[in-house]
């Protein structure tokens, strides 16, 4: 009797308890992973930037638990990973922007020429000053600069001009009528002046110096004291998100906004121009921002932010 053909199975070996069981089980889970792989597939990983990702989570992020690379000796802030401002790439094309860095690092080895006097429009004032330090002895010239570099590659992004008037390329200064007059000629659709305080300890946050109106010798702000506003208060809530910091406690009357007409490089400028007053060197908390890379990027993204907003109307 043949036992080959269409309608006959051969007997089949016996399969043991164990076998069958170990047979349900996989045959239960193959299908959940199956599932589980092409949701993965779907969404996007958790290292390939899909929507997995959390929020800011992108590799090198600047204040992420791997550190900031722009701490280390020698990093440019071309380097350095930045978040966009808004508008995207080319917003600001035709835009001038300046940028003035408060101090210049090599100012501690030129006093006589920075003290030697220039007219600011209503008195004589000091050419320029070394600036102040952390009580560690990071340098203001130094915070300055390097904020100035991280802002300049913001804003350049975007399509803007960018100028600073000095960029530690000269043995000091400039003077601060120097520094005016570099924004005019720009002419600057808009001038930022860096600095950071040195505060007495426990006055902490930042505050935007804005131009009063005046209108004396060679000085006349006039024209200037209603935009400068403006691009003082767009910075000033900017820069208070994108740090998470608060307006200072000690000046400003709690609104991060302070008038003054005693400043050269506001007395002079006759284009929309604000200083900003990062934090307080003096003040160990703000201390430990202001030296640090990833609070620094922080602090151009959100002077730059400001910016963009006012240059965009």
């Amino acid at each position: 009797m043949s036992y080959v053909g269409p309608d006959f199975d051969p007997p089949r070996p016996r399969r043991s308890p164990l076998r069958r069981a170990l047979t349900v089980v996989l045959a239960a889970l193959v299908p959940g992973a199956l599932l589980g792989w092409l949701a993965f597939e779907t969404l996007g990983g958790a290292d390939d930037g899909g929507p997995g990702r959390a929020a800011g989570a992108t590799s090198g992020t600047a204040g992420s638990a791997g550190g900031d690379p722009d701490d280390k000796p020698g990093a440019s802030a071309s380097q350095s990973p930045t978040a966009s401002a808004p508008g995207g790439a080319g917003a600001l094309a035709g835009k001038v922007v300046v940028i003035d860095p408060g101090h210049n690092p090599a100012n501690f080895a030129h006093t006589a020429e920075i003290n030697s006097k220039v007219d600011i429009g209503t008195h004589k004032k000091e050419c320029d000053t070394t600036g102040t330090t952390t009580n560690s002895g990071y340098t203001e010239a130094a915070f300055t600069l390097d904020v100035a570099h991280r802002l300049r590659t913001l804003l350049e992004r975007q399509g803007a001009t960018v100028k600073l008037t000095q960029d530690a390329d000269r043995p000091y200064g400039p003077c601060i009528d120097e520094r005016a007059r570099i924004g005019n000629s720009a002419p600057a659709d808009a001038v930022v002046s860096v600095h950071a305080d040195g505060a007495a300890s426990g006055q902490r946050g930042f505050h935007v110096i804005l131009p009063g109106a005046v209108h004396e010798g060679g000085a006349d702000t006039r024209a200037i004291v209603a935009p400068s506003r403006e691009l003082g208060e767009l910075i000033a809530d900017d820069f208070a998100e994108s740090t998470d910091t608060s307006p200072s406690n000690y000046v400003g009357d709690g609104t991060g906004l302070v008038t003054r007409e005693d400043l050269g490089g506001l007395n002079l400028s006759t284009v929309p121009k604000v200083f900003i007053e990062c934090g307080n060197m003096r003040d160990s908390k703000d201390a430990a921002l202001l030296t640090s890379g990833a609070w620094r990027q922080k602090a151009a993204q959100g002077i730059s932010e400001g910016i963009v907003s006012f240059l965009r109307g």
